[in-house]
C-alpha cells in the first residue's frame, strides 16, 4: 500500500470521527431548555423530569419525583386510549424533537426559545395510526396553592415561593383542557382543593381532588353556588386540576375536526335536571391538530401576568384588547360601569362621568335577540325606534351613544349570545338550513300538512328531551324542510312515531313532506327570555358578524354576552368560543372599532383573551358590603372571586352597590378599597330616583372618583393591596393632585396612619 494512500485513509477516519462526534453533539437524548425565568429538563423518553425557578439562585424544583411528565400525549378517541412517547430525540441543528410512540406514531415538535417562554409547535405526526387528538402534558407540578383551570397555570402565591408555572395556546384549535374533554368544555362542578392545608385544613371525609356536583335543582343558577367552605372549589375548566394530595397539573389539546363525531355533553352532567343529550358535531374541513402550538412558562407568581402573559399574547399575535391603551388584564385598567335602573336616562351620563366611569349598560331595556333581519338597525333604518327616555324627548341608541360620547363615554346592551329567538330572520316564520341539530333521521312515510303521525327510520335518542340545558320541553322540536315540528316523546315499538305532535311550531308554515325528507332534531338552547335555537358554525360566525354591525350602526361598545354556555351548544366547546369572538372582533375592526368591552354569563379558555370583565349575578350573593364578605346569601361571590383570581382575570362583584336613601359614603370607600385591592370591578346600579333621594349622592360620586383616579394611576403598591382586602380594616383616600393621594386608615376610632402614593411611571 502506498503512504500517500494510508494518509487518506487516516485522515478519512479523522474526519468521520469528528463529523460523529459533530453529530452527537447536534442529536441529543435529553436536553435542557431554558427561559429568563425557567429550566426545563426532557428525558430520553420525551418526559419532562425537571422545572426549576432560575430567577433566583435558589433553582428550586417544581418536577414531582413521583410524576415525570410527558411532553405530548396521543389520543385515539375512538378507542379512548392515549399513548404516552417512548423515545426523544433532540436535534439541536433544526431545534426539533423528535417523540416515538409505542403506537409506532412519529411526531416532530419544533422547539423555540423565545427569552420569557418556550413554543412548542407540533410540526407533523407519522403515521397517524388512528390518532384524533394530541395532549400537550398534562405537566405535573408540586405547586398546591392556586389552581388556574381556565388559562392553564398552577401559582404558589407565597412570599416564600412566589412562582408559577403555565401554558398557553397559540392557535384557535388548541384548547385547555386534555384529550377526554367532552364537548371541548370542562364540566361545571366542584373539586375539593384547600389553597392553604395550614389555615384550611381538609375535614377527614373529604380528600383532595374529589368531585362534587353544583348546588340547587339545577335550573337556578344562582342556587349553584352552595359550598362557602374555603377548600370547596368551583371549576370553569379543566386546564389545570389537582391530583389526591393536591398537586396542580395543567394540559391543553388540539383535535382533528375534520372527521364525524357524536359526544354524550352537558356541561353539568352530574346534575339530574341537566343530564347529557348526544350531539352529533359538525365537521370542520382543514381544521387540524397538525400546528398545534403552546407556549410553556414559568416565572415569579408577581411577574407573570404583566412580564410573562403580556410578552406571550403581544409576541405571538394573540388577542390584545386595550382600553385608554392598557391591555384590559392591566388591573390598573379594571374600572367599574354604570348600569341602568327604572328607565330614567337624564342623569346617567353626568352620573358616570362624575365617577369615572367609561361605560353605561342599559341593563333595563332588556334583551337584545341577534336578529339578522334587521341589518343592525336595531331601532329601524331611520332610527324612528326611541327606547331611551329622556324628559327632553326619547333618543334612539345612536343618539344617546353620540350624547355619551360628548362625555367620552360608551354604551351597550345586554344580548343573548347565539340564541336563535322565535320570529327572528333565521328562526321563524321561515327558519334558516344553518341551525344545528343533535340528530339526523329519515321520514318513513309521506305527510301532508295536517298529520300528525309522524314516522322516522330510527328512534334512537329522539326520546331525549331539548338540550342537556334544562331539558325544556316546549323547545323540543324537529326540522323538515322549512317547518318547525313540537313533539314529546317517540313511540317504544316499531313503526316508531313521534308522539305529541304540533305542526307549524313557532308560526312556521304546515307543508307536506316526502319519504326519505331528512328529520332533524334541533339543537337548542334553555327556556324563558332565552329560548331559542343554536347556529351551525357557518351561521354562528354570520351572527358574530351581526353584533359588530349592530354595534357599528347603533354606537354600541360594550355587550352582556348572557346565554354565553350556548357556544357551547353544538359540541366545538372552546374552539366554537375562541371562533365567535375573533369573527365579531375582526368585523369591528373593519368598521374602525378597536374594542368591544364585553362581560358575559361565563368565562371560558375561549373567552379569556377577549373578555374584559365577568360581572355575572349581583347583590349579597356576590359581595355584602354590610357584612364585608364574598357572598352572605350563597357562595357565589366566593366561588367567582376564587376562580377568577387564580386565572389572572379581573375579579367581578356583580350587578351591586345600589345607590339609594341611605347609602353613605364610608361603605363606598370600603368597596373601592376591596375592589383595588384585590383587582375586580362591578356594575354598579344607578336608579335616577333612587340616587337624586340619596343626601351624600356627591360624596359618594367623589369617593369612587377618587379610587378609580389612583388605581388608573397604578398608585397602589403590592404590599397595600393586599392590606385593603383585609375586611377588618377601614381606609380613607384623599386626593392632593392628580399625580398624588394619600390612604388614611382607622384606627384606634382616628384617622392615622397615612401613607403617601404617587402615580406609576408609563401611567
Amino acid at each position: 500500500m502506498k503512504k500517500t494512500e494510508t494518509k487518506y485513509q487516516a485522515s478519512l477516519v479523522v474526519a468521520l470521527v469528528v463529523v460523529i462526534a459533530l453529530l452527537g453533539n447536534m442529536v441529543k437524548r435529553e436536553v435542557i431548555f431554558t427561559t429568563e425565568y425557567f429550566s426545563v429538563k426532557v428525558d430520553e423518553r420525551g418526559f419532562i423530569t425537571s422545572m426549576q425557578n432560575i430567577a433566583d439562585n435558589s433553582r428550586r424544583e417544581f418536577s414531582p419525583e413521583d410524576k415525570p411528565s410527558p411532553l405530548m400525549r396521543l389520543y385515539d378517541e375512538d378507542k379512548q386510549q392515549y399513548f404516552e412517547p417512548v423515545k426523544s430525540v433532540y436535534n439541536s441543528a433544526k431545534s426539533e424533537l423528535e417523540l416515538s410512540y409505542d403506537n409506532g406514531s412519529v411526531a416532530l415538535v419544533s422547539v423555540g426559545r423565545k427569552g420569557k417562554y418556550l413554543k412548542l409547535t407540533l410540526e407533523s405526526l407519522t403515521p397517524r395510526n388512528g390518532i384524533d387528538d394530541v395532549e400537550w402534558g398534562y405537566i405535573h407540578t408540586n405547586i398546591n396553592n392556586l389552581v388556574g383551570e381556565i388559562i392553564g397555570v398552577a401559582r404558589d402565591t407565597s412570599e416564600a415561593v412566589n412562582y408559577a408555572i403555565g401554558m398557553l395556546a397559540l392557535d384557535d384549535n388548541t384548547l385547555g383542557g386534555p384529550s377526554t374533554t367532552v364537548g371541548d368544555a370542562a364540566p361545571f362542578q366542584y373539586i375539593i382543593h384547600s389553597p392553604d392545608s395550614d389555615r384550611f385544613p381538609l375535614p377527614d371525609h373529604l380528600q383532595e381532588g374529589q368531585i362534587f356536583t353544583l348546588g340547587g335543582d339545577g335550573i337556578n343558577d344562582v342556587a349553584f353556588y352552595a359550598h362557602k367552605e374555603p377548600y370547596y372549589r368551583i371549576m370553569y375548566g379543566n386546564a389545570a386540576m389537582v391530583d389526591d394530595k393536591g398537586r396542580i397539573s395543567i394540559a391543553y389539546h388540539s383535535r382533528d375536526r375534520d372527521r364525524d363525531r357524536e359526544v354524550l355533553f352537558s356541561l353539568i352532567p352530574n346534575m339530574k335536571a341537566n343530564t347529557p343529550n348526544h350531539l352529533q358535531v359538525q365537521r370542520v374541513p382543514e381544521v387540524d391538530f397538525i400546528g398545534s402550538s403552546i407556549a410553556l412558562w414559568g416565572s415569579p407568581d408577581d411577574l407573570a401576568l404583566m412580564d410573562v402573559i403580556q410578552t406571550i399574547v403581544l409576541d405571538e399575535g394573540l388577542p390584545y384588547p386595550t382600553v385608554g391603551g392598557k391591555w384590559v388584564k392591566d388591573p390598573a385598567a379594571f374600572k367599574p360601569d354604570a348600569m341602568t335602573h327604572g328607565g330614567q336616562y337624564d342623569s346617567i351620563v353626568s352620573y358616570t362621568k362624575r365617577l369615572g366611569f367609561s361605560t353605561i349598560s342599559l341593563y333595563d331595556q332588556g334583551f337584545l335577540h341577534p336578529d339578522r333581519g334587521n341589518s343592525g338597525y336595531i331601532d329601524g333604518e331611520d332610527f324612528d325606534n326611541k327606547p331611551i327616555k329622556l324628559n327632553s324627548g326619547p333618543l334612539s341608541h345612536r343618539e344617546f351613544s353620540e350624547l355619551a360620547a360628548e362625555s367620552g363615554i360608551t354604551i351597550g346592551r345586554t344580548t343573548i349570545t347565539n340564541s336563535m329567538a322565535p320570529g327572528t330572520k333565521d328562526t321563524s316564520p321561515i327558519p334558516s338550513d344553518s341551525i344545528w341539530y343533535q340528530q339526523k333521521r329519515l321520514l318513513t312515510q309521506d305527510i301532508d300538512a295536517d298529520d300528525t303521525l309522524i314516522y322516522v327510520d330510527d328512534p334512537t335518542y329522539l326520546d331525549e328531551v331539548g338540550s342537556w340545558e334544562g331539558h325544556t320541553k316546549e323547545l323540543n322540536m324537529v326540522k323538515i324542510g322549512k317547518e318547525l315540528i313540537h313533539y314529546l316523546g317517540v313511540s317504544e315499538s316499531a313503526p316508531h312515531r313521534l308522539l305529541n305532535v304540533t305542526r307549524g311550531y313557532w308560526d312556521t308554515q304546515k307543508s307536506a313532506h316526502a319519504k326519505n325528507d331528512t328529520i332533524y332534531k334541533l339543537q337548542v338552547t334553555v327556556g324563558w327570555g332565552y329560548a331559542g335555537v343554536v347556529p351551525n358554525l357557518q351561521l354562528q360566525d354570520e351572527i358574530a358578524k351581526h353584533y359588530a354591525d349592530v354595534a357599528a350602526v347603533n354606537g354600541l361598545a360594550y355587550y352582556d354576552f348572557d346565554g354565553q354556555e350556548f357556544l357551547f351548544h353544538n359540541g366545538h366547546g372552546y374552539y366554537s368560543t375562541k371562533r365567535f369572538f375573533r369573527t365579531m372582533f375582526d368585523r369591528a375592526k373593519e368598521h374602525g372599532m378597536s374594542y368591544i368591552r364585553f362581560t358575559g354569563a361565563t368565562l371560558s379558555e375561549g373567552s379569556w383573551h377577549y373578555q374584559s370583565i365577568w360581572n355575572v349575578g349581583g347583590g349579597k350573593n356576590l359581595y355584602d358590603a354590610q357584612t364585608r364578605e364574598w357572598g352572605s346569601a350563597t357562595s357565589q361571590g366566593k366561588d367567582l372571586r376564587d376562580v377568577t383570581y387564580a386565572n389572572f382575570f379581573p375579579v367581578g362583584m356583580g350587578a351591586n352597590f345600589r345607590i339609594q336613601a341611605d347609602s353613605k359614603a364610608e361603605e363606598y370607600e370600603h368597596i373601592q378599597a376591596v375592589s383595588v385591592g384585590i383587582g375586580s370591578t362591578y356594575s354598579l346600579i344607578l336608579n335616577q330616583k333612587d340616587v337624586e333621594s340619596c343626601p351624600e349622592k356627591d360624596a359618594i360620586f367623589q369617593v369612587i372618583r377618587t379610587w378609580e383616579n389612583a388605581r388608573s394611576a397604578n398608585a397602589f403598591p403590592q404590599d397595600i393591596k393586599r392590606e385593603l382586602v383585609n375586611p377588618e380594616k377601614s381606609w380613607r383616600l384623599k386626593e392632593v393632585d392628580s399625580n398624588t393621594w394619600t390612604l388614611y386608615e382607622l384606627t384606634g376610632g382616628s384617622w392615622s396612619n397615612e401613607r403617601t402614593l404617587t402615580r406609576a411611571e408609563g401611567y
